[in-house]
């Protein structure tokens, strides 16, 4: 086998969970060449600091969706300066695809993403992947030819120190010690057929809360606010101001890392954030409706247990999630009952 090039780009522009899941790769490629090596990595502007303060990056490229096509090319140009000896395309979009041919490397590499094996489940209901890998190894899968090989330590997510300070502080500001545990909530998703009805995730933090004394951190972005509002009223309702804390829209995703390693539990839908409570090494209950293990999206490296509705001749009818159940009843995540969910996060907590 020959040895992996001294200097090597990689392509994966979005989104939170794949950045995230790409941290084995960047780690056993620097692992492989040395501290003196390039390794540079070329993402979307909005998720540069999901990689930015990676210690096993020498280079991050922020690509601009906002430039248009002239961004791209001018990216491409600076990419093309570089004279890399590899392109790692571990995106495989129309302009990853763009960039990894405009930089004219010494050699070129792409993520096989099993689009057959994908398509079948989805569309035939005919399970053809023989290998359950997770994304993360089939990230390092690409890189097979140089003899590079999963070192089993997960995912990792990387945080300036000004950050865990803030966020620390925040933290004993909540007086924490005043609970037996603490509850990491994760009740949005970026498309509809991902989530769980929020009624129930409110039902659950609730009983799980009284039972354990525990308090309740709310996690999301600015777009999952309102969700995250309504479960934190629920939850006030029931048992007071002090036992959750709703911090939808007001941190970063580091910051959002930073504070999800104050849970003893992370109740989530199949999203970002819970890729990013993986990175941390937390216990997740996840709950998967219209997609499917087999994608590789489960989480990776850490103690998770994955609540789903396996009785369905519909499902998976996508890989990424839709805006509106095709079959208008929702069943995926409708007959995922409060007791099961409970039950799993109990396991946890106990």
């Amino acid at each position: 086998m020959k040895p992996l090039p001294l200097k090597t780009v990689v392509f994966r522009l979005s989104s939170i969970g794949d950045i995230v899941l790409s941290s084995p790769l960047l780690r056993v490629m620097r692992a492989a060449v040395g501290k003196d090596a390039r390794i540079d990595f070329v993402v979307r502007k909005e998720y540069a600091d999901l990689v930015r303060y990676n210690h096993h990056l020498s280079v991050v490229h922020e690509y601009d969706p906002a430039s248009g096509f002239d961004g791209l090319k001018n990216l491409s140009k600076q990419l093309y300066d570089e004279h890399y000896d590899l392109a790692l395309d571990i995106h495989d979009s129309i302009r990853t695809k763009f960039m990894r041919v405009a930089c004219r490397a010494k050699d070129v590499v792409v993520v096989d993403k099993r689009k057959m094996e994908r398509w079948l489940l989805i569309n035939l209901k005919r399970n053809a992947y023989d290998d359950h890998l997770s994304v993360a190894e089939r990230y390092i899968e690409t890189l097979q030819k140089f003899g590079i090989q999963n070192d089993g330590k997960g995912l990792e997510i990387f945080i300036p120190d000004s950050t865990l300070f803030e966020i620390s502080g925040k933290m004993a500001s909540m007086q924490l010690n005043q609970f037996e545990k603490v509850i990491g909530l994760c009740p949005g998703s970026k498309h509809f057929t991902k989530r769980w009805q929020k009624e129930k995730f409110a039902e659950v933090v609730v009983s799980a809360a009284k039972e354990f004394h525990a308090k309740v951190l709310l996690f999301g972005g600015s777009d999952e606010k309102q969700d995250c509002d309504f479960v934190a009223r629920n939850i006030q309702t029931a048992l007071g101001e002090k036992s959750v804390h709703n911090f939808a829209g007001e941190l970063s995703l580091l910051e959002s890392a930073a504070a999800l390693e104050f849970c003893d539990v992370v109740l989530t839908n199949d999203s970002g954030l819970m890729h990013l409570a993986a990175a941390k090494q937390k216990k997740i209950v996840a709950l998967f409706g219209s997609t499917s293990r087999e994608f590789g999206f489960a989480p990776y490296g850490t103690e998770a247990v994955i609540v789903e509705n396996n009785n369905l001749d519909c499902r998976p009818c996508t890989h990424i999630g839709r805006k509106s159940c095709p079959k208008e009843h929702f069943k995926c995540m409708v007959d995922i009952s409060v007791d099961e969910v409970y039950g799993a996060v109990k396991k946890f907590l106990s």
